[in-house]
């Protein structure tokens, strides 16, 4: 597989907005993935908020499984508050309003003490399609930002203004480079890198490959992957994505399999939690990191 890396023009002007703007901010709601929140932290993102508090929002966290929990814990062990959440679902709400009224508490008792009020500046941000915007939308309480199921819906800063706060809905960024490829891969997995640049033979074969190592009985579900298995002889990728193709009729003339609608079929059943809950990323994956 090809080394993934992208960084587009808009990108490099979003980081600059965010560093303009940052000063303005009295917070920040950094927006991971509970399915790989090591691979969705731009340590990029983490550098430029400099003393500012930020809360962890790790969303998505109905598609995640208990693992995800770890994240929660190991980041709160660390100093920063965190919440796991699913912004699409409105019971969501409570939690995630409570824990950005706690980052600015403090600040705000001593405002009180010397009479006056003041409206807090949240920066939200985070890698492409993490649900920056769907978390704006729960703490409004409607759709105020705009939304989309892919990488890059957000391209220019949005100040969204809601009781008693204003929030920056930012572009979606990346680091500027990939040092760790099993974490690039992982956001390939989720959507959080445009599709246009995979190679999704690769990318499939790789989510095949790993989450037959992780989650092999979701495969069998799903499938038909290991039924059958004699000792412990391991499919290769390509058979599996063969299983595929026979289990969901993807065949072309001649008998040959149709591996783009395959292909395509896995990476969508996993971002739509077809797959079941699914956390690939480990807590050793976090090794240097600074939440």
């Amino acid at each position: 597989m090809k080394n993934l890396q992208w960084f587009p023009g808009h990108m490099t002007k979003a980081m600059r907005m965010m560093e303009d703007n940052v000063a303005v901010c009295d917070g920040i709601i950094y927006v991971l993935d509970a399915r790989c929140p090591a691979s969705s932290f731009n340590p990029s993102l983490k550098k430029m908020f400099g003393a500012k508090p930020v809360l962890y929002v790790l969303n998505k966290g109905d598609l995640a499984d208990q693992k995800a929990d770890a994240f929660v814990k190991l980041i709160r062990e660390s100093g920063s508050p965190c919440v796991r959440i699913n912004a699409a679902d409105s019971r969501s709400r409570r939690a995630l309003s409570e824990a950005v009224a706690a980052l600015v508490k403090e600040k705000r008792e001593k405002n009180a003490q010397k009479g006056y009020t003041q409206t807090f500046r949240f920066m939200v941000c985070g890698v492409p399609n993490t649900g920056k915007s769907t978390v704006i939308n729960l703490l409004a309480g409607n759709v105020r930002a705009q939304t989309g199921n892919k990488a890059g819906v957000t391209r220019g800063k949005q100040w969204i203004r809601l009781d008693g706060y204003e929030l920056l809905d930012t572009p979606g960024t990346t680091p500027p480079s990939f040092v760790n490829q099993k974490l690039a891969v992982r956001l390939a997995y989720v959507g959080s890198l445009n599709d246009d640049i995979l190679d999704l033979d690769d990318i499939s074969l790789a989510l095949l490959a790993e989450m037959y190592e992780k989650y092999p009985q979701a495969l069998k579900e799903r499938y038909g992957i290991g039924e059958g298995a004699q000792g412990d002889v391991e499919p290769t990728p390509l058979e599996m994505l063969d299983k595929v193709c026979m289990r969901r009729g993807f065949i072309l003339r001649g008998n040959d399999y149709d591996y783009e609608r395959g292909e395509k079929a896995v990476i969508d059943d996993f971002r739509k939690g077809r797959l079941g809950k699914v956390t690939l990323d480990e807590i050793s994956d976090c090794s240097g990191f600074k939440f």
